[in-house]
């Protein structure tokens, strides 16, 4: 086992570890089981209900499944993702729960203490990520079963619990500690740092006493990754990569304990929760207007809002938005809600979400449709904008919009959430990431533009040996990140030549 972290500050090991991941959310979780050993195989008698796939599997039912041509066994399936190997692993797992089944994984998993590879998985949190920052009621938008990790169903631990699922949905907080109780129960302990703050990740010569810093400040080259060829030359890391990271760990007096870690490889798993989306407007930066619903549920709690004060601002209309607007109203606190596109738009959420799976949802795209401002409904304490923008934030707390007309309409407000999605904080890299995605002239946005990485691999297209998963790979439900991490295991097995003869 890898020392985890010098004691001394700014010192590194130069032993570097074959793997680092940067994020410990499911597909973090994920991964680290993958690399600890635990290997898929097929169960003896299973039949998937996929005939295609059967036949498949049929062929070489004695090796694993991370051992398999991934691009062959998930040729020709269809679903919700657009990652095959995603779409394969989903599968695997739960066989037809696309068609409301309840099929058994067809997977059988078996502990090979010799297959493992030492990796750190570095983390701000505890294990789960962004689920530690959810308000702990609310609901998931996924069943509650597609919010599992792989050996351990998310049903049997809350049967343990006592706890049943509401609609078979979760709250946040089952989920945060569902996650981790998984890697206390798979005994992944050792492989997390939690409280780390990765501050660079950049690739170095082989040599780890050379220093990135000896090389151009300009960064006059090509790349941003890019080292000089002569270092290049003297590569003796059967990879042929080499990568730094650095950063701190929050200590619990408050204090930052500076650290330093070399690795063959790095996988980004830090998710997209970071950076709250900005609308880019004259007064955005007001201290009564916020970017995140925990703001809306401390003022709550702090009674800065109420039933008689002015009404609070939502601006937004995805899950989060609806999730603060169910939020204000079952504290009857009053609530304009702002957004720019028509409530029949079939590209909004409320439009693809199934009626009965999720009420509440439903509830509120119906105040949406009946609460307008130009037609009056039966909710009280909700008014409706659709198709208006946001022009300005004044300081004595008016909001200027702008209706589809050009007409602008002012209102009073106590408080302004802007919750239109959020961007990944890739600070920790070379240009912020940007040169890694597919359009490397604008910033990585899960939706719009992920991280380029090889669909069979998910390694960077841009760079050999770092490794992109969920959704800064596009893979932005926690049924289909699976996927991102089987693919990569599977990669690293064979860097590692850690795969059966």
């Amino acid at each position: 086992m890898y020392p985890v972290l010098n004691k001394l500050p700014n010192k590194s090991y130069s032993k570097p570890l074959p793997i680092v991941v940067i994020g410990n959310g499911p597909s973090g979780i994920c991964l680290s089981y993958l690399l600890s050993g635990y290997i898929p195989y097929i169960k003896r008698g299973s039949v998937h209900p996929h005939p295609i796939l059967q036949r498949k599997l049929e062929e070489m039912p004695d090796v694993s499944i991370i051992d398999q041509d991934l691009e062959y066994l998930s040729e020709g399936l269809e679903g919700r993702s657009q990652s095959p190997v995603a779409l394969l692993f989903d599968t695997l797992l739960r066989p037809d729960t696309d068609v409301g089944g309840t099929a058994d994984s067809v997977l059988t998993w078996w502990h090979k203490t010799n297959r493992a590879i030492p990796h750190l998985v570095l983390g701000r949190n505890p294990p789960g990520g962004a689920w530690h920052f959810i308000e702990g009621s609310m609901i998931t938008l996924s069943q509650g079963e597609w919010m599992g990790l792989p050996d351990l169903q998310i049903k049997d631990w809350m049967r343990k619990k006592r706890r049943g699922l509401r609609n078979n949905r979760a709250t946040a907080e089952d989920i945060a500690q569902y996650y981790q109780h998984y890697v206390a129960k798979k005994g992944l302990q050792k492989n997390f740092i939690c409280g780390t703050v990765v501050t660079s990740v950049r690739k170095v010569s082989p040599d780890v006493n050379s220093s990135y810093a000896q090389q151009d400040p300009e960064g006059n080259s090509d790349s941003f990754w890019d080292f000089p060829e002569k270092e290049k030359e003297d590569d003796q890391i059967a990879s042929g990569n080499l990568f730094q990271v650095d950063g701190f760990i929050k200590n619990i007096n408050g204090g930052q304990q500076l650290f330093s870690i070399y690795a063959e490889n790095v996988v980004l798993a830090t998710g997209t929760y970071d950076s709250p989306t900005k609308l880019g407007v004259k007064g955005e930066d007001l201290p009564f207007v916020h970017h995140k619903l925990s703001a809306l549920e401390e003022a709550v709690k702090k009674k800065m809002v109420g039933m008689t004060s002015d009404p609070v601002l939502i601006i937004g209309a995805g899950l989060t938005a609806a999730d603060a607007i169910l939020f204000a109203h079952h504290c009857n606190i009053p609530v304009i809600h702002a957004f720019r596109r028509r409530v029949n738009d079939p590209g909004l959420i409320f439009n693809q979400l199934p009626k009965m799976m999720y009420p509440e949802y439903h509830k509120v795209h119906q105040m949406m449709k009946e609460q307008s401002v130009a037609c009056p409904g039966p909710y009280e304490c909700y008014i409706s904008l659709p198709e208006h923008h946001v022009l300005s934030f004044r300081e004595d707390k008016k909001c200027v919009f702008q209706d589809k007309s050009g007409h602008q309409k002012v209102f009073n407000i106590s408080m302004a959430f802007v919750l239109i999605g959020s961007n990944p904080n890739l600070s920790f890299l070379p240009n912020n990431g940007i040169d890694l995605a597919i359009d490397n002239e604008q910033p990585v946005n899960s939706k719009r533009n992920p991280i380029n990485v090889d669909p069979f691999t998910y390694e960077c297209v841009q760079e050999k040996g770092l490794y992109a998963v969920g959704p800064l790979a596009g893979d932005n439900f926690v049924r289909f990140v699976q996927g991102g991490a089987l693919a990569v295991a599977s990669s690293l097995l064979k860097k590692a030549n850690k795969n059966p003869p």
